[in-house]
């Protein structure tokens, strides 16, 4: 839990006024105040109880989330460090936020707020610890997975149209520059490692982490295809 969350909220119009503030952050990609920054909360969660068609994203649902025991597979007991993890890592945020940051006490007055239950379960998330090449699967099936998966942030394949930023890769484009930047890789094995690990081997940039239980790796066998990997 956030500590010292609810200081100062000013009874239940400070709690509204919080949340309203805490919902609009959550929208916002300026939470972060880094300039190369271009992620908000929503680009990576939804906030309904059920996720919905044609969305696959790399992180769960943050309906609930409030109430769930611990975060990130049981990583993370606290739900602000829980925060931070993205915040630093994805979002680029310099500092993790402070507990008696006004932004963190309007984040959790809102996460509160779409957290109904007194109790919900902990939710999974497994982290490919060794990456493998995986079977190829459909391609229709693949194109759906990018669509639902990959589109937001990257656009449209082979031209990156409506792609979050020119600094996200247009695919599968960005793979003829792996045998300068990886040689000796397969190209195929270069995304895997992407998917799987985002930044934390210095090959994703700053590009979330898809756990299997968000990606199975059938799916992910059909996005290679797709992109003709």
């Amino acid at each position: 839990m956030l500590v010292g969350v609810l200081a100062g909220c000013g009874g239940e119009e400070g709690h509204q006024a919080a949340a309203d503030y805490g919902e609009a952050l959550f929208q916002d990609a300026r939470l972060s105040s880094s300039e190369y920054n271009t992620f908000s909360c929503a680009t990576c969660h939804v906030t309904t109880a059920e996720v919905p068609a044609g969305r696959i994203d790399s992180g769960h649902t943050l309906y609930n989330v409030a109430a769930r025991p611990s975060w990130w597979g049981g990583n993370e007991t606290q739900l602000l460090d829980a925060v931070n993890f993205c915040y630093v890592n994805f979002m680029r945020g310099v500092t993790k936020l402070g507990a008696e940051e006004p932004r963190s006490r309007a984040l959790y007055e809102y996460l509160a707020r779409i957290s109904p239950d007194a109790q919900a379960p902990a939710l999974p998330f497994t982290v490919v610890k060794d990456i493998q090449d995986v079977p190829r699967g459909d391609a229709t099936r693949g194109e759906a997975v990018y669509r639902a998966a990959c589109q937001n942030c990257h656009g449209a394949t082979h031209t990156g149209e409506g792609r979050l930023t020119d600094l996200a890769s247009v695919l599968p484009e960005v793979t003829r520059d792996y045998d300068r930047l990886f040689p000796g890789i397969p190209h195929a094995q270069v995304v895997i490692e992407k998917v799987r690990h985002g930044p934390f081997f210095g090959v994703g940039g700053n590009m979330p982490l898809y756990s299997t239980e968000a990606l199975s790796d059938a799916d992910l066998g059909a996005l290679l295809m797709y992109l003709g990997l």
